[in-house]
């Protein structure tokens, strides 16, 4: 059972906002906050290079922490600035050559497509769109037929960051399991508001931020990449962490995920990435996901019974972000009108998911994200204000 009283006495904007925007930067539980703050207090007494030396032990046990969210071991964790970079260093590592393929979704983020196509055009390397079912899924059947022996990747978003979409995460690491196919999981949107197993999902590699449903800082990110593929992969940068420097004419890679990692970082942040991993744990991300879910549903029900609202969700069981469109109002202009009735909501723009809005022909789309501090009166409360903007 989830504490929420308690909760949201640690979440601070909680008692004079609806903060429904935690798709893009969640709110910060106290305990986030407290132990960056103190890490820079200390910085300040001591310096940083001794403040990083006192608090060793707690920054190496963030990558517990990390490996347990995902089932994991600690040696397969390393820490980055961000989500993206996370992503890019494992995507980056791979090597391509012309005719291999890289299979990916509709719904596949703006970043990596970007990535995806600079790879292409340096390599020679193909971009192939796997199709989505009628709920708007990645179609899994037509992923297997796409399947051959210059399939080089899967890389998928499991939770696109335009609406409240799962892509089938788990059926596609049982295909690229079966084919001996790296896959590349972009869990951006997924850590934080719902469990994650690597072992359970297949992925061979993972990227995650902080700053989303998982409520750390901003600047924090991490990669999740499976031993044995590990010992494979190269990153594309390294330096002297990554890589120590062991003779004029060596450089040896370390044994563990850190080889992902340069050797400057934002202490503070880490510990601070650190604590929200251990609140989501000690809450329990089963509790978090069903709280989730109720949330989003209870809006979704809201918005359907508005005049003028299109819901703009896909898949079969959407998760904690929910889209839509009102007309008669632009995408902005809605989220404006929240924000001057203390209800902070977002917007997503189609160039992030380009492919899937050319398809549906999608405009800016308003996008609400609940998490499990929210409460039943603050959805109400947007549900409310939305209906006070529709035509009568």
């Amino acid at each position: 059972m989830i504490d929420i009283d308690q909760i949201r006495a640690e979440t601070p904007a909680a008692s004079r906002l609806a903060y429904l925007h935690n798709a893009g930067a969640a709110l910060m539980p106290a305990p986030v906050i407290a132990a960056m703050k103190q890490h820079i207090d200390l910085e300040s007494e001591i310096g940083g290079y001794a403040a990083a030396d006192r608090e060793s032990d707690r920054l190496d046990a963030v990558y517990g922490s990390i490996a347990r969210l995902l089932n994991a071991a600690p040696d397969e964790i390393a820490l980055v600035e961000n989500a993206t970079v996370a992503w890019q260093m494992a995507f980056y590592a791979l090597p391509f050559r012309k005719g291999d393929r890289i299979l990916t979704a509709e719904a596949e983020y703006a970043a990596n497509y970007v990535a995806f196509l600079q790879v292409a055009k340096r390599t020679g390397a193909t971009i192939d769109v796997v199709p989505s079912d009628a709920s708007g899924e990645l179609d899994v059947h037509a992923l297997e037929r796409m399947i051959d022996e210059r399939v080089k990747l899967i890389a998928i978003t499991w939770v696109p960051t335009n609406g409240g979409l799962v892509n089938p995460a788990t059926a596609i690491g049982r295909i690229a399991r079966a084919h001996g196919i790296p896959y590349l999981l972009d869990a951006c949107q997924a850590v934080g508001q719902m469990a994650v197993d690597v072992e359970a999902i297949g992925c061979d590699m993972l990227s995650a931020t902080g700053r989303k449903f998982l409520r750390g800082p901003r600047g924090t990110g991490f990669l999740y990449v499976r031993r044995a593929l590990l010992q494979q992969l190269e990153p594309p940068m390294l330096d002297h962490f990554a890589a120590p420097w062991v003779s004029r004419n060596e450089y040896r890679l370390r044994d563990d995920a850190r080889r992902f990692e340069t050797w400057e970082n934002n202490y503070a942040a880490r510990l601070g990435l650190g604590a929200a991993v251990d609140y989501a744990l000690d809450i329990g991300l089963g509790p978090i996901e069903q709280r989730c879910r109720l949330l989003a549903g209870r809006l979704r029900n809201g918005l359907a019974s508005i005049r003028g609202i299109t819901i703009r969700d896909l898949g079969r069981s959407p998760g904690a972000i929910v889209s839509f469109t009102m007309d008669g109002h632009d995408a902005d202009a809605i989220v404006s009108s929240a924000a001057g009735d203390g209800i902070t909501i977002g917007a997503s723009d189609p160039a992030s998911t380009r492919i899937d809005a050319e398809l549906r022909a999608l405009p800016l789309l308003v996008r609400a994200s609940p998490h499990y501090y929210n409460t039943e009166a603050e959805i109400d409360r947007l549900i409310g204000h939305l209906r006070e903007l529709a035509p009568r």
